[in-house]
C-alpha cells in the first residue's frame, strides 16, 4: 500500500492499550453505581480455609497452570481450582457481574482489570483487603497500587501492571536509513514513507493498534487524546472530552483510515489480530502491550518478525505519547468462602519469584519495582527500560462506578467516527454530553 498524506490531514498512528489485554463494556443493570447490597466488604473478615477457585479470562500464554500447580504441590488440602472464562475482557467482566449478582461463591479470587475496582467495590462484589495482610505492598510500583483502591481502601492486589509499546520493524527502517524510533506521530509517517520504497514493504500497511468496538479501542483513543495534551475526565472528575486537543487526537485515527496508513482490516482487530497482523509481517508499526514480546520472537516458526523488531515508546502530536495505565489486580469474591486461603494465595502469585517467573515466561509487565531493574532480566527483556517509563507516565482510563456505561460510551463515539459515519466534532460533543449524564460527583 501507499503511505500518503496531504498537507491539510496527519495520520493516526499512537492509540491505546488494554489492559490490557483487556477489558469492559456495558452490561445493562450490572452498571448500576449504587450498592447492590451483597456481601460484606468490610476489613478484616478474611477467614476460613479450604479450596478455592480462580477466575480468570483465557490463559493464551499456556504457563498459569505452572502457577497454579505451584501453589497446589505446596498446599493440598487448599488447591486452587481454575475457571478459565473467554479471551474477550469484555465477556469476563460480564461474567464476574453475573456471578456476584447471583451472590454466587463459584468464583474465589478474581484476576480483575485495573478499570474494574470502583464498579466492583462500590456495589460490594469484592471484600476490602486491610493492607497489613499484604506485607510486599510498599515494594510494588506506586501507580499499581492506586488501581487497586476505591476512596483510598484496598480492594485487590496488582499482579501485573501495562503500558502501551511501539513494536517496530527494526531491520526495515535500517535499510530505510531511519537511525531511531519516531518520537511523534509525524516522524512515525515519515518512516512509513522512507520504508514503502523497499522491495520488502510492499503489501505492508504503516500503523496499527486496536480499533474493534470493545474496551481496546477505549485505551486507543485514550492515548490519542491524551498523546495530543487533551483528556476525557478531568482531575476535578467531570468529563472533558470536548476540546481542541481531544479532536486533535481523535482525528488522528481517523485521518489515518482516511489516508490508509491504518489499514481497513484494524477495524476488527483486537490484540490478538493486531499481534497477529505484525507477527506476519504485514505491519511496520504496532501499538500492544508487553505480552506480544516473547510471541513474536518465538522461533518456532509463528512469527516471521523474530529477531527483527525492537521497542520503543509510544510517539505523540509534539513528543513521546501517553499510554493507558493497564494491569490486573486479584481481588476476593464477597461471597467466597475461604477467604484466607484466597489473601494467601493472591501474596503467593504476588510474590517476587512468582512475578519473575512470569515475566522469563510470558513477557507480561510485572509490578515489583526491583524487576524493571533486575540486568539479567534487562538483557533478556530490552523492552523493560522504555515500560517502565511508559508505564510511570501513564494515565488512567475514567476511574468512576459506571465504568462498563462510560466506556461503551467512549467505544461508541470512537467507533462511528474512525468509520466514517459520525464527524469527530459531533462524535465528542455527543460524547461529552452521554458522559456528563453518567460521571456524578
Amino acid at each position: 500500500m501507499r503511505f500518503e498524506r496531504s498537507h491539510a490531514r496527519r495520520t493516526a498512528f499512537v492509540a491505546v492499550a488494554g489492559s490490557l489485554a483487556l477489558l469492559a463494556t456495558a452490561c445493562g443493570s450490572g452498571d448500576s453505581g449504587s450498592s447492590s447490597g451483597g456481601g460484606s466488604s468490610s476489613a478484616g473478615a478474611l477467614e476460613g480455609r479450604g479450596p478455592i477457585t480462580f477466575a480468570t479470562g483465557k490463559d493464551t500464554s499456556g504457563f498459569l497452570p505452572k502457577q497454579l500447580a505451584a501453589w497446589n504441590s505446596s498446599h493440598p488440602n487448599e488447591k486452587v481450582e481454575l475457571k478459565e472464562l473467554p479471551e474477550d475482557a469484555d465477556a469476563q467482566r460480564q461474567q464476574m457481574v453475573q456471578n456476584a449478582q447471583a451472590k454466587s461463591d463459584a468464583f474465589s479470587v478474581l484476576n480483575m482489570d485495573v478499570v474494574w475496582t470502583s464498579e466492583f467495590a462500590a456495589n460490594q462484589w469484592i471484600t476490602q483487603i486491610p493492607e497489613d495482610k499484604v506485607p510486599d505492598l510498599g515494594k510494588l510500583i506506586p501507580a499499581t497500587v492506586e488501581t487497586a483502591k476505591y476512596r483510598d481502601k484496598l480492594y485487590g492486589v496488582p499482579i501485573t501492571s501495562d503500558g502501551g509499546l511501539l513494536y517496530y520493524r527494526k531491520d526495515l527502517l535500517t535499510k530505510a536509513g531511519v537511525a531511531e524510533p519516531p518520537k511523534t506521530w509525524d516522524e512515525m509517517l515519515a518512516a512509513c514513507q522512507k520504508v514503502a520504497a523497499l522491495p520488502e514493504a510492499k503489501g505492508m500497511s504503516c500503523y496499527s493498534g486496536q480499533f474493534e468496538k470493545y474496551e481496546g479501542l477505549t485505551v486507543n483513543f485514550s492515548e490519542a487524546v491524551n498523546s495530543a495534551g487533551g483528556e476525557i475526565v478531568g482531575k476535578d472528575g467531570k468529563p472533558n472530552v470536548n476540546t481542541p486537543e481531544a479532536k486533535a487526537g481523535l482525528e488522528e485515527l481517523v485521518n489515518g483510515f482516511k489516508t490508509g496508513a491504518i489499514p481497513k482490516a484494524a477495524i476488527t482487530y483486537k490484540e490478538e489480530e493486531s499481534r497477529r497482523a505484525f507477527q506476519e509481517g504485514k505491519l511496520l508499526f504496532l501499538r500492544n502491550w508487553p505480552y506480544v514480546y516473547a510471541l513474536a520472537n518465538k522461533t518456532d516458526g509463528s512469527s516471521k518478525v523474530a529477531g527483527k523488531f525492537a521497542v520503543a515508546p509510544l510517539p505523540g502530536k509534539s513528543g513521546p505519547g501517553v499510554s493507558s495505565l493497564g494491569g490486573h489486580d486479584y481481588a476476593i469474591s464477597s461471597f467466597a468462602k475461604n477467604k484466607a486461603t484466597a489473601i494467601d494465595f493472591i501474596n503467593f502469585m504476588a510474590s517476587e519469584a512468582r512475578q519473575k517467573a512470569n515475566i522469563e515466561a510470558t513477557s507480561q509487565a510485572p509490578t515489583w519495582q526491583s524487576l524493571y531493574d533486575d540486568p539479567t532480566l534487562s538483557k533478556q527483556f530490552p523492552y523493560l527500560t522504555p515500560l517502565k517509563a511508559s508505564i510511570l507516565g501513564a494515565q488512567p482510563r475514567p476511574k468512576v462506578v459506571k465504568y462498563g456505561d462510560v466506556t461503551a460510551a467512549i467505544q461508541a463515539a470512537a467507533y462511528d467516527s474512525l468509520n466514517g459515519t459520525v464527524a469527530p466534532d459531533k462524535a465528542l460533543a455527543d460524547l461529552q454530553t452521554k458522559l456528563q449524564s453518567l460521571i456524578t460527583q
